[in-house]
Protein backbone atom coordinates (compact mmCIF):
# COMPACT_ATOMS: atom_id res chain seq x y z
CA UNK A 1 0.00 0.00 0.00
CA UNK A 2 0.97 3.72 -0.78
CA UNK A 3 0.55 6.76 0.12
CA UNK A 4 0.39 10.69 -1.58
CA UNK A 5 0.05 13.39 0.68
CA UNK A 6 -0.23 16.13 -1.70
CA UNK A 7 0.80 20.09 -0.83
CA UNK A 8 -1.89 21.27 1.10
CA UNK A 9 -4.59 23.26 -0.43
CA UNK A 10 -6.95 26.32 0.09
CA UNK A 11 -10.18 25.29 -1.99
CA UNK A 12 -12.39 22.45 0.46
CA UNK A 13 -15.50 22.40 -2.04
CA UNK A 14 -12.90 22.24 -5.26
CA UNK A 15 -11.21 18.70 -3.78
CA UNK A 16 -14.68 17.27 -2.95
CA UNK A 17 -15.63 18.32 -6.37
CA UNK A 18 -13.38 15.99 -7.84
CA UNK A 19 -13.20 13.34 -5.14
CA UNK A 20 -17.29 13.24 -5.75
CA UNK A 21 -17.28 14.13 -9.53
CA UNK A 22 -16.70 11.38 -12.67
CA UNK A 23 -12.86 11.49 -12.54
CA UNK A 24 -10.59 12.56 -15.19
CA UNK A 25 -7.96 10.44 -15.44
CA UNK A 26 -9.52 7.55 -14.27
CA UNK A 27 -13.34 7.25 -13.96
CA UNK A 28 -14.66 7.42 -10.53
CA UNK A 29 -18.11 4.79 -9.77
CA UNK A 30 -19.74 4.92 -6.57
CA UNK A 31 -18.62 7.26 -4.54
CA UNK A 32 -19.26 7.82 -1.11
CA UNK A 33 -17.75 8.23 2.70
CA UNK A 34 -16.33 5.34 4.45
CA UNK A 35 -15.17 7.22 7.60
CA UNK A 36 -15.48 10.86 8.79
CA UNK A 37 -14.50 12.18 12.18
CA UNK A 38 -17.99 11.89 13.46
CA UNK A 39 -19.43 9.02 11.99
CA UNK A 40 -22.46 11.67 11.00
CA UNK A 41 -21.31 14.06 8.24
CA UNK A 42 -23.84 14.38 5.41
CA UNK A 43 -22.81 11.62 2.49
CA UNK A 44 -23.38 13.90 -1.39
CA UNK A 45 -22.85 10.77 -3.15
CA UNK A 46 -22.51 10.82 -6.83
CA UNK A 47 -22.61 13.79 -8.97
CA UNK A 48 -25.65 14.29 -10.07
CA UNK A 49 -27.32 12.45 -7.82
CA UNK A 50 -30.68 13.84 -6.04
CA UNK A 51 -29.98 15.74 -3.10
CA UNK A 52 -26.30 16.35 -4.37
CA UNK A 53 -25.60 19.39 -3.93
CA UNK A 54 -27.62 20.72 -0.64
CA UNK A 55 -25.47 17.73 0.75
CA UNK A 56 -22.06 18.92 -0.96
CA UNK A 57 -22.55 22.47 0.87
CA UNK A 58 -23.46 21.25 4.34
CA UNK A 59 -20.59 19.03 4.35
CA UNK A 60 -18.11 21.84 3.02
CA UNK A 61 -19.54 23.81 5.94
CA UNK A 62 -19.10 21.24 8.71
CA UNK A 63 -15.16 20.76 7.49
CA UNK A 64 -14.70 24.41 7.39
CA UNK A 65 -16.17 25.53 10.46
CA UNK A 66 -12.83 25.67 12.68
CA UNK A 67 -11.30 27.53 9.55
CA UNK A 68 -13.73 30.39 9.55
CA UNK A 69 -13.85 30.40 13.48
CA UNK A 70 -9.87 30.67 13.26
CA UNK A 71 -10.20 33.86 11.21
CA UNK A 72 -6.99 35.26 10.52
CA UNK A 73 -4.58 32.94 12.70
CA UNK A 74 -6.10 29.42 9.78
CA UNK A 75 -3.47 28.61 7.88
CA UNK A 76 -3.03 29.41 4.21
CA UNK A 77 -3.31 25.84 3.19
CA UNK A 78 -5.91 24.26 4.90
CA UNK A 79 -6.77 21.18 3.24
CA UNK A 80 -4.48 18.29 4.09
CA UNK A 81 -5.25 15.44 1.17
CA UNK A 82 -4.09 12.14 1.49
CA UNK A 83 -4.61 9.29 -0.86
CA UNK A 84 -3.85 5.58 -0.11
CA UNK A 85 -3.68 2.99 -2.74
CA UNK A 86 -3.32 -1.07 -2.23
CA UNK A 87 -1.02 -2.30 -4.43
CA UNK A 88 -2.86 -4.21 -7.75
CA UNK A 89 -2.30 -7.95 -6.34
CA UNK A 90 -3.98 -7.23 -3.33
CA UNK A 91 -7.62 -8.43 -2.66
CA UNK A 92 -10.32 -5.55 -2.61
CA UNK A 93 -10.78 -4.39 0.87
CA UNK A 94 -14.67 -3.59 2.31
CA UNK A 95 -15.52 -0.46 3.42
CA UNK A 96 -15.43 -1.01 6.74
CA UNK A 97 -11.59 -2.43 6.40
CA UNK A 98 -11.16 1.11 4.72
CA UNK A 99 -12.38 2.93 7.70
CA UNK A 100 -10.04 1.17 9.74
CA UNK A 101 -7.06 2.10 8.01
CA UNK A 102 -8.37 5.60 7.32
CA UNK A 103 -8.15 6.26 11.55
CA UNK A 104 -5.03 4.16 12.05
CA UNK A 105 -3.51 7.12 9.41
CA UNK A 106 -5.47 10.57 10.95
CA UNK A 107 -4.04 9.09 14.48
CA UNK A 108 -0.81 8.35 12.91
CA UNK A 109 -0.32 11.88 10.84
CA UNK A 110 -1.45 13.59 14.21
CA UNK A 111 -4.35 14.79 11.97
CA UNK A 112 -6.98 13.53 14.51
CA UNK A 113 -5.54 10.90 17.27
CA UNK A 114 -7.63 8.64 18.57
CA UNK A 115 -9.05 9.92 21.81
CA UNK A 116 -8.60 13.87 21.24
CA UNK A 117 -11.88 15.57 20.70
CA UNK A 118 -10.31 18.38 19.36
CA UNK A 119 -8.80 16.62 16.70
CA UNK A 120 -9.07 17.94 12.79
CA UNK A 121 -12.21 17.33 11.22
CA UNK A 122 -11.79 14.84 7.89
CA UNK A 123 -13.87 12.47 6.03
CA UNK A 124 -12.56 9.90 4.49
CA UNK A 125 -13.77 9.27 0.29
CA UNK A 126 -14.07 6.17 -1.79
CA UNK A 127 -14.40 5.73 -5.59
CA UNK A 128 -12.64 3.20 -6.93
CA UNK A 129 -12.06 -0.70 -5.74
CA UNK A 130 -8.36 -0.06 -4.98
CA UNK A 131 -8.21 3.43 -3.04
CA UNK A 132 -9.68 5.85 -0.83
CA UNK A 133 -8.97 9.56 -0.51
CA UNK A 134 -8.63 11.39 3.03
CA UNK A 135 -9.52 15.07 3.56
CA UNK A 136 -9.15 17.25 6.42
CA UNK A 137 -9.01 20.99 7.65
CA UNK A 138 -5.56 21.77 9.45
CA UNK A 139 -7.53 23.74 12.44
CA UNK A 140 -7.72 21.43 15.98
CA UNK A 141 -11.00 22.10 17.98
CA UNK A 142 -9.01 24.56 20.51
CA UNK A 143 -8.36 26.62 17.07
CA UNK A 144 -5.00 25.38 16.80
CA UNK A 145 -2.95 23.93 13.83
CA UNK A 146 -2.83 19.73 13.98
CA UNK A 147 0.92 18.53 14.79
CA UNK A 148 1.19 17.04 11.49
CA UNK A 149 4.87 17.74 10.63
CA UNK A 150 6.70 14.31 9.15
CA UNK A 151 3.20 13.13 8.31
CA UNK A 152 4.56 11.45 5.25
CA UNK A 153 6.62 9.63 7.02
CA UNK A 154 4.69 8.94 9.92
CA UNK A 155 2.23 7.28 7.67
CA UNK A 156 4.33 4.92 5.81
CA UNK A 157 5.42 4.06 8.99
CA UNK A 158 1.95 2.99 9.71
CA UNK A 159 1.01 1.59 6.23
CA UNK A 160 3.72 -1.09 6.92
CA UNK A 161 2.18 -2.19 10.29
CA UNK A 162 -1.23 -2.32 8.67
CA UNK A 163 -0.02 -4.19 5.61
CA UNK A 164 1.05 -7.04 8.47
CA UNK A 165 -2.08 -6.47 9.75
CA UNK A 166 -4.36 -6.83 6.95
CA UNK A 167 -1.78 -9.65 4.68
CA UNK A 168 -1.18 -6.77 2.42
CA UNK A 169 1.32 -6.57 -0.42
CA UNK A 170 4.58 -5.59 1.66
CA UNK A 171 5.67 -2.70 -0.34
CA UNK A 172 9.85 -1.77 0.12
CA UNK A 173 10.10 1.75 2.20
CA UNK A 174 13.09 4.03 3.04
CA UNK A 175 16.61 2.11 2.56
CA UNK A 176 15.11 -1.00 1.47
CA UNK A 177 12.79 0.99 -1.21
CA UNK A 178 15.81 2.42 -2.83
CA UNK A 179 17.93 -0.54 -3.19
CA UNK A 180 14.66 -2.53 -4.83
CA UNK A 181 12.79 0.47 -6.63
CA UNK A 182 13.23 -0.81 -10.28
CA UNK A 183 15.38 1.23 -12.48
CA UNK A 184 12.85 2.14 -15.30
CA UNK A 185 11.14 4.95 -14.35
CA UNK A 186 7.37 5.45 -14.13
CA UNK A 187 5.52 6.80 -17.30
CA UNK A 188 3.56 10.21 -16.19
CA UNK A 189 -0.07 9.76 -16.53
CA UNK A 190 0.30 12.60 -19.69
CA UNK A 191 2.64 10.31 -21.47
CA UNK A 192 0.12 7.30 -20.44
CA UNK A 193 -3.06 9.29 -21.69
CA UNK A 194 -0.86 10.43 -25.16
CA UNK A 195 -0.26 6.69 -25.54
CA UNK A 196 -3.56 6.05 -25.24
CA UNK A 197 -5.16 8.87 -28.25
CA UNK A 198 -2.27 7.78 -30.17
CA UNK A 199 -3.62 4.09 -30.20
CA UNK A 200 0.20 3.01 -28.91
CA UNK A 201 0.48 -0.26 -26.75
CA UNK A 202 3.44 1.41 -25.00
CA UNK A 203 4.23 5.04 -23.53
CA UNK A 204 6.91 6.68 -25.14
CA UNK A 205 9.69 6.07 -22.18
CA UNK A 206 8.65 2.62 -22.84
CA UNK A 207 8.94 2.04 -26.42
CA UNK A 208 12.45 3.94 -26.03
CA UNK A 209 13.60 1.95 -23.26
CA UNK A 210 13.00 -0.87 -25.11
CA UNK A 211 14.83 0.22 -28.14
CA UNK A 212 18.09 1.54 -26.02
CA UNK A 213 18.12 -1.74 -23.93
CA UNK A 214 18.24 -4.09 -27.10
CA UNK A 215 21.05 -1.84 -28.89
CA UNK A 216 22.96 -2.39 -25.66
CA UNK A 217 22.47 -6.27 -25.45
CA UNK A 218 24.19 -5.94 -29.10
CA UNK A 219 26.42 -3.52 -29.30
CA UNK A 220 30.33 -4.33 -28.51
CA UNK A 221 31.05 -0.23 -28.24
CA UNK A 222 29.88 3.05 -27.58
CA UNK A 223 29.78 4.45 -31.40
CA UNK A 224 28.04 0.35 -32.41
CA UNK A 225 25.63 1.92 -29.74
CA UNK A 226 24.71 4.82 -31.19
CA UNK A 227 24.56 3.25 -34.70
CA UNK A 228 22.11 0.80 -33.47
CA UNK A 229 20.06 3.62 -32.24
CA UNK A 230 19.97 5.15 -35.18
CA UNK A 231 19.54 2.51 -37.48
CA UNK A 232 16.09 1.41 -35.71
CA UNK A 233 14.80 5.30 -36.46
CA UNK A 234 15.39 6.94 -33.02
CA UNK A 235 16.68 10.34 -33.41
CA UNK A 236 19.82 10.70 -31.35
CA UNK A 237 21.40 13.57 -29.76
CA UNK A 238 24.79 13.64 -27.66
CA UNK A 239 26.62 16.45 -25.49
CA UNK A 240 29.84 16.83 -25.02
CA UNK A 241 32.11 18.33 -22.41
CA UNK A 242 34.77 21.24 -23.55
CA UNK A 243 37.43 18.46 -22.80
CA UNK A 244 35.85 16.61 -26.16
CA UNK A 245 34.55 13.82 -23.44
CA UNK A 246 30.79 12.99 -24.11
CA UNK A 247 28.93 13.83 -21.29
CA UNK A 248 25.06 12.00 -22.14
CA UNK A 249 22.89 11.53 -25.21
CA UNK A 250 19.07 11.59 -25.53
CA UNK A 251 16.89 10.13 -28.05
CA UNK A 252 13.63 10.86 -29.13
CA UNK A 253 10.66 8.66 -31.13
CA UNK A 254 10.09 9.79 -34.79
CA UNK A 255 7.00 11.89 -35.15
CA UNK A 256 6.96 12.36 -31.84
CA UNK A 257 6.83 16.22 -31.33
CA UNK A 258 5.64 19.28 -29.21
CA UNK A 259 3.68 22.22 -29.54
CA UNK A 260 6.43 23.96 -31.35
CA UNK A 261 7.51 20.52 -33.67
CA UNK A 262 10.11 19.80 -32.22
CA UNK A 263 11.40 16.41 -31.46
CA UNK A 264 10.50 15.38 -27.52
CA UNK A 265 13.73 13.95 -26.32
CA UNK A 266 15.04 11.74 -23.13
CA UNK A 267 17.57 11.50 -21.71
CA UNK A 268 18.91 7.94 -21.33
CA UNK A 269 18.81 8.42 -17.62
CA UNK A 270 15.13 9.41 -17.35
CA UNK A 271 14.05 6.32 -19.25
CA UNK A 272 16.23 4.01 -16.57
CA UNK A 273 18.52 5.28 -13.90
CA UNK A 274 21.00 2.36 -15.64
CA UNK A 275 20.72 3.69 -19.01
CA UNK A 276 22.67 6.62 -18.20
CA UNK A 277 25.78 7.31 -20.28
CA UNK A 278 28.26 6.34 -17.34
CA UNK A 279 26.36 2.96 -16.65
CA UNK A 280 26.28 2.06 -20.62
CA UNK A 281 30.12 2.63 -20.82
CA UNK A 282 30.55 0.71 -17.96
CA UNK A 283 28.82 -2.10 -19.00
CA UNK A 284 30.07 -2.04 -22.84
CA UNK A 285 33.32 -2.24 -21.11
CA UNK A 286 32.68 -5.33 -19.03
CA UNK A 287 32.28 -7.85 -21.43
CA UNK A 288 34.98 -10.60 -22.65
CA UNK A 289 36.61 -10.58 -26.02
CA UNK A 290 35.13 -13.24 -28.01
CA UNK A 291 38.28 -16.06 -28.76
CA UNK A 292 39.89 -15.38 -32.02
CA UNK A 293 41.81 -18.48 -32.16
CA UNK A 294 39.83 -22.42 -32.54
CA UNK A 295 40.19 -24.84 -29.59
CA UNK A 296 42.33 -27.22 -29.45
CA UNK A 297 39.53 -29.52 -31.12
CA UNK A 298 39.51 -27.07 -34.27
CA UNK A 299 35.80 -25.12 -32.83
CA UNK A 300 35.45 -22.21 -31.97
CA UNK A 301 33.93 -22.14 -28.24
CA UNK A 302 30.20 -21.70 -28.63
CA UNK A 303 28.61 -18.92 -27.76
CA UNK A 304 25.42 -20.11 -26.72
CA UNK A 305 27.39 -22.69 -24.44
CA UNK A 306 29.06 -20.02 -23.01
CA UNK A 307 25.82 -18.09 -22.08
CA UNK A 308 23.89 -20.94 -20.73
CA UNK A 309 27.24 -22.28 -18.27
CA UNK A 310 27.55 -18.42 -16.81
CA UNK A 311 23.76 -17.91 -16.58
CA UNK A 312 23.64 -21.25 -14.60
CA UNK A 313 26.26 -20.07 -12.47
CA UNK A 314 24.10 -17.17 -11.64
CA UNK A 315 22.91 -19.48 -9.10
CA UNK A 316 25.64 -20.05 -6.72
CA UNK A 317 25.78 -15.95 -6.70
CA UNK A 318 22.78 -15.16 -5.66
CA UNK A 319 22.62 -17.64 -2.93
CA UNK A 320 26.68 -17.38 -1.89
CA UNK A 321 28.16 -13.84 -2.92
CA UNK A 322 27.38 -10.32 -1.64
CA UNK A 323 24.74 -8.45 -3.14
CA UNK A 324 26.55 -6.56 -6.00
CA UNK A 325 28.24 -9.36 -7.26
CA UNK A 326 24.90 -11.17 -7.78
CA UNK A 327 23.44 -8.00 -8.72
CA UNK A 328 25.69 -7.75 -11.84
CA UNK A 329 25.57 -11.37 -12.84
CA UNK A 330 21.45 -10.29 -13.04
CA UNK A 331 21.89 -6.93 -14.95
CA UNK A 332 23.79 -9.03 -17.54
CA UNK A 333 20.82 -12.15 -17.47
CA UNK A 334 18.65 -9.17 -18.15
CA UNK A 335 20.74 -7.64 -21.06
CA UNK A 336 20.80 -11.50 -22.40
CA UNK A 337 16.66 -11.64 -21.94
CA UNK A 338 16.59 -8.55 -24.61
CA UNK A 339 19.15 -9.95 -26.88
CA UNK A 340 17.29 -13.35 -27.49
CA UNK A 341 14.56 -11.56 -29.50
CA UNK A 342 17.22 -10.58 -32.25
CA UNK A 343 18.45 -13.93 -32.70
CA UNK A 344 15.81 -16.19 -31.71
CA UNK A 345 13.13 -17.32 -34.49
CA UNK A 346 10.00 -14.92 -35.89
CA UNK A 347 7.14 -16.80 -33.93
CA UNK A 348 9.01 -16.43 -29.79
CA UNK A 349 10.45 -12.92 -30.75
CA UNK A 350 7.43 -11.52 -28.79
CA UNK A 351 7.28 -13.93 -25.93
CA UNK A 352 10.89 -13.50 -25.28
CA UNK A 353 10.52 -9.25 -24.93
CA UNK A 354 7.89 -9.47 -22.78
CA UNK A 355 9.92 -12.03 -20.69
CA UNK A 356 12.40 -9.67 -20.87
CA UNK A 357 10.48 -6.26 -19.66
CA UNK A 358 8.96 -8.65 -17.08
CA UNK A 359 12.82 -9.56 -15.40
CA UNK A 360 13.63 -5.59 -15.64
CA UNK A 361 11.45 -5.16 -12.76
CA UNK A 362 11.99 -8.16 -11.41
CA UNK A 363 15.63 -7.76 -10.72
CA UNK A 364 16.73 -4.40 -11.72
CA UNK A 365 17.81 -1.88 -9.18
CA UNK A 366 19.27 1.63 -8.51
CA UNK A 367 22.05 -0.58 -5.99
CA UNK A 368 25.35 0.42 -7.71
CA UNK A 369 27.19 -3.06 -9.04
CA UNK A 370 30.34 -3.74 -10.55
CA UNK A 371 29.54 -4.65 -14.03
CA UNK A 372 33.42 -6.45 -14.61
CA UNK A 373 31.83 -9.57 -12.17
CA UNK A 374 29.82 -10.97 -15.56
CA UNK A 375 31.95 -10.68 -17.85
CA UNK A 376 31.83 -13.99 -19.30
CA UNK A 377 28.33 -13.16 -19.83
CA UNK A 378 28.22 -10.43 -21.51
CA UNK A 379 31.24 -11.52 -23.68
CA UNK A 380 28.98 -14.76 -24.46
CA UNK A 381 26.00 -12.30 -25.59
CA UNK A 382 27.98 -10.26 -27.93
CA UNK A 383 29.79 -13.25 -29.77
CA UNK A 384 26.37 -14.53 -30.71
CA UNK A 385 25.70 -12.46 -33.40
CA UNK A 386 28.37 -14.22 -35.19
CA UNK A 387 27.21 -17.09 -34.15
CA UNK A 388 23.71 -18.07 -35.53
CA UNK A 389 21.07 -19.87 -33.02
CA UNK A 390 19.55 -23.20 -32.97
CA UNK A 391 17.40 -24.39 -31.20
CA UNK A 392 19.60 -26.71 -29.05
CA UNK A 393 21.68 -23.75 -28.46
CA UNK A 394 18.36 -21.65 -27.83
CA UNK A 395 16.76 -24.25 -25.15
CA UNK A 396 19.91 -24.68 -23.31
CA UNK A 397 20.13 -20.78 -22.65
CA UNK A 398 16.19 -20.79 -21.70
CA UNK A 399 16.59 -23.70 -19.53
CA UNK A 400 19.27 -22.35 -17.53
CA UNK A 401 17.47 -19.08 -17.43
CA UNK A 402 14.55 -20.20 -15.92
CA UNK A 403 15.93 -21.84 -13.08
CA UNK A 404 17.83 -18.60 -12.12
CA UNK A 405 14.58 -16.55 -12.22
CA UNK A 406 12.87 -19.10 -10.55
CA UNK A 407 15.94 -18.03 -7.52
CA UNK A 408 15.39 -14.60 -8.22
CA UNK A 409 11.47 -15.30 -6.94
CA UNK A 410 12.50 -17.77 -4.51
CA UNK A 411 15.39 -14.68 -3.47
CA UNK A 412 12.68 -12.22 -3.33
CA UNK A 413 9.68 -13.51 -1.71
CA UNK A 414 12.31 -14.54 1.31
CA UNK A 415 12.58 -10.88 1.99
CA UNK A 416 8.80 -9.76 1.09
CA UNK A 417 9.61 -7.81 -2.07
CA UNK A 418 6.47 -8.71 -3.43
CA UNK A 419 6.21 -6.38 -6.51
CA UNK A 420 9.67 -8.49 -7.52
CA UNK A 421 8.21 -11.79 -6.98
CA UNK A 422 4.81 -10.89 -9.48
CA UNK A 423 7.60 -9.72 -11.82
CA UNK A 424 9.56 -12.70 -11.72
CA UNK A 425 6.50 -15.05 -11.93
CA UNK A 426 5.25 -13.09 -15.08
CA UNK A 427 8.92 -13.80 -17.04
CA UNK A 428 8.57 -16.95 -15.64
CA UNK A 429 5.50 -17.86 -17.54
CA UNK A 430 6.78 -16.02 -20.64
CA UNK A 431 9.87 -17.83 -20.90
CA UNK A 432 8.64 -21.03 -20.15
CA UNK A 433 5.85 -20.80 -23.32
CA UNK A 434 9.21 -19.89 -25.41
CA UNK A 435 11.29 -22.93 -23.96
CA UNK A 436 7.95 -25.48 -24.36
CA UNK A 437 8.04 -24.14 -28.16
CA UNK A 438 11.63 -24.73 -28.56
CA UNK A 439 12.90 -27.53 -26.69
CA UNK A 440 11.35 -30.21 -27.96
CA UNK A 441 12.04 -30.43 -32.20
CA UNK A 442 16.40 -30.60 -30.87
CA UNK A 443 15.51 -33.09 -28.24
CA UNK A 444 14.01 -35.62 -30.34
CA UNK A 445 16.79 -34.75 -32.99
CA UNK A 446 19.04 -36.02 -29.87
CA UNK A 447 16.94 -38.69 -28.80
CA UNK A 448 16.86 -40.06 -32.50
CA UNK A 449 20.01 -41.58 -32.40
CA UNK A 450 19.28 -44.31 -29.83
CA UNK A 451 22.35 -46.28 -28.40
CA UNK A 452 22.49 -49.92 -27.76
CA UNK A 453 20.20 -51.31 -25.30
CA UNK A 454 23.39 -52.55 -23.44
CA UNK A 455 24.74 -49.09 -23.08
CA UNK A 456 20.99 -47.28 -22.05
CA UNK A 457 21.11 -50.13 -18.99
CA UNK A 458 24.84 -48.62 -18.29
CA UNK A 459 23.52 -45.18 -18.08
CA UNK A 460 20.45 -46.00 -16.10
CA UNK A 461 22.85 -47.05 -13.51
CA UNK A 462 24.95 -44.15 -13.93
CA UNK A 463 21.97 -41.70 -13.29
CA UNK A 464 21.49 -44.08 -9.94
CA UNK A 465 24.55 -43.47 -8.92
CA UNK A 466 24.96 -39.84 -9.97
CA UNK A 467 21.07 -38.39 -8.55
CA UNK A 468 20.21 -41.05 -6.83
CA UNK A 469 17.58 -38.66 -5.23
CA UNK A 470 16.08 -38.06 -9.23
CA UNK A 471 17.05 -41.25 -10.81
CA UNK A 472 12.86 -42.61 -10.62
CA UNK A 473 12.02 -38.95 -11.85
CA UNK A 474 14.79 -39.18 -14.76
CA UNK A 475 13.72 -42.56 -16.03
CA UNK A 476 10.21 -42.06 -16.13
CA UNK A 477 10.59 -38.38 -18.40
CA UNK A 478 10.22 -38.73 -21.66
CA UNK A 479 13.45 -36.92 -22.06
CA UNK A 480 15.24 -40.01 -20.56
CA UNK A 481 15.68 -41.12 -24.55
CA UNK A 482 17.61 -37.94 -25.46
CA UNK A 483 19.72 -37.71 -22.22
CA UNK A 484 20.83 -41.23 -23.30
CA UNK A 485 21.00 -40.36 -26.79
CA UNK A 486 23.98 -37.15 -25.37
CA UNK A 487 25.84 -39.39 -22.93
CA UNK A 488 25.98 -42.26 -26.17
CA UNK A 489 27.63 -39.35 -28.13
CA UNK A 490 29.57 -37.63 -25.16
CA UNK A 491 31.31 -41.26 -25.14
CA UNK A 492 31.55 -41.74 -28.69
CA UNK A 493 33.48 -38.12 -28.32
CA UNK A 494 36.22 -39.91 -25.85
CA UNK A 495 34.18 -38.80 -22.21
CA UNK A 496 33.80 -41.39 -19.84
CA UNK A 497 29.68 -41.13 -19.12
CA UNK A 498 29.50 -41.71 -15.58
CA UNK A 499 32.48 -39.14 -14.71
CA UNK A 500 30.35 -36.58 -16.95
CA UNK A 501 27.11 -37.29 -15.60
CA UNK A 502 28.66 -37.12 -12.20
CA UNK A 503 30.18 -33.80 -13.03
CA UNK A 504 27.11 -32.16 -14.88
CA UNK A 505 24.18 -32.96 -11.58
CA UNK A 506 27.07 -31.67 -9.28
CA UNK A 507 27.89 -28.40 -11.14
CA UNK A 508 24.16 -26.82 -10.23
CA UNK A 509 21.21 -28.21 -7.79
CA UNK A 510 18.37 -29.60 -9.57
CA UNK A 511 15.94 -28.88 -7.19
CA UNK A 512 14.28 -26.59 -9.28
CA UNK A 513 14.30 -28.18 -12.54
CA UNK A 514 10.94 -28.75 -14.14
CA UNK A 515 12.61 -31.86 -15.61
CA UNK A 516 15.91 -32.56 -14.33
CA UNK A 517 15.84 -35.09 -17.34
CA UNK A 518 15.74 -32.22 -19.60
CA UNK A 519 18.46 -29.97 -17.56
CA UNK A 520 20.90 -32.85 -17.31
CA UNK A 521 20.38 -33.20 -21.53
CA UNK A 522 21.81 -29.90 -22.34
CA UNK A 523 24.31 -30.14 -19.45
CA UNK A 524 25.58 -33.45 -20.95
CA UNK A 525 25.64 -31.89 -24.85
CA UNK A 526 27.37 -28.73 -23.68
CA UNK A 527 29.92 -31.01 -21.60
CA UNK A 528 30.37 -33.52 -23.88
CA UNK A 529 31.43 -31.10 -26.67
CA UNK A 530 34.28 -30.04 -25.21
CA UNK A 531 37.82 -31.01 -25.96
CA UNK A 532 38.95 -34.79 -24.67
CA UNK A 533 42.54 -34.37 -23.36
CA UNK A 534 44.90 -36.94 -24.17
CA UNK A 535 46.61 -40.19 -22.94
CA UNK A 536 49.32 -38.19 -21.68
CA UNK A 537 47.46 -35.10 -20.34
CA UNK A 538 45.10 -37.44 -18.27
CA UNK A 539 48.42 -38.91 -17.13
CA UNK A 540 49.70 -35.78 -16.13
CA UNK A 541 46.23 -34.54 -14.20
CA UNK A 542 46.08 -38.23 -12.35
CA UNK A 543 49.82 -37.32 -11.23
CA UNK A 544 49.33 -34.27 -9.85
CA UNK A 545 48.46 -33.88 -6.26
CA UNK A 546 46.13 -30.37 -6.65
CA UNK A 547 43.89 -32.49 -8.70
CA UNK A 548 43.83 -35.90 -7.52
CA UNK A 549 41.24 -36.04 -6.06
CA UNK A 550 38.49 -35.41 -9.29
CA UNK A 551 38.30 -37.68 -12.04
CA UNK A 552 40.60 -36.84 -14.94
CA UNK A 553 37.78 -36.41 -17.65
CA UNK A 554 35.56 -34.32 -14.61
CA UNK A 555 38.27 -31.90 -14.58
CA UNK A 556 39.11 -31.75 -17.97
CA UNK A 557 35.08 -30.63 -18.51
CA UNK A 558 35.20 -28.28 -15.88
CA UNK A 559 38.82 -26.13 -16.79
CA UNK A 560 37.01 -22.81 -17.90
CA UNK A 561 37.27 -19.56 -15.86
CA UNK A 562 34.74 -19.29 -13.57
CA UNK A 563 32.04 -16.62 -14.25
CA UNK A 564 33.08 -14.53 -11.48
CA UNK A 565 37.09 -14.06 -12.28
CA UNK A 566 38.60 -10.93 -12.38
CA UNK A 567 38.75 -9.02 -15.35
CA UNK A 568 41.85 -10.30 -17.60
CA UNK A 569 44.67 -8.30 -17.73
CA UNK A 570 45.13 -8.09 -21.74
CA UNK A 571 44.63 -4.42 -23.32
CA UNK A 572 40.57 -3.73 -24.18
CA UNK A 573 40.03 -3.16 -27.66
CA UNK A 574 40.01 0.33 -28.66
CA UNK A 575 36.28 1.84 -27.79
Amino acid sequence: MIANIVKPGSNTRGVLRYLFGRGKATVHSDQHIVASWDGFVPDPGPEGSPGHEERMDQLVKALDLRVKQAGDQAPAGHVWHCSLRAAPEDRILTDAEWEHIARRIVHATGIAPTGDPDGCRWIAVRHADDHIHIVATKMRGDLRPPRNWNDYHRAMTELTRLEEDFGLTRVPRGRQAADRTPAAKRPTRAEQEKAKRTGRSKDTRAELRHVVRTALARAEDLQEFFNLLADAGLQVETRTLPSGDLQGYKVALPGETNDNGEPVFYSGSSLATDLSLPQIQQRLAAAEDPPIEPSPAGRRPNPWHQAAMATEHIRHHIDHSPDDVAQAHLVALGETLYALPLYAPAHLKAELHRAAVAFEHAAHTRARVDHQHARALRGAIKAMRHHPADGSGLAMLLDAAILVVTAVQRHNAQRHHDRQVAAARQALLHLRAAYDQTAPAPLATIAAHKPPAGAVRRYVQHVRDAVPAYAKQILAEPAWESLAAALAAAEAAGHDPAELLHHAAGRRSLDDATSPARTLTWRIQRLGNRHVPGRQARAAQARSPRIAHVPSTARATAATPPTSAPPSSRPHRPR
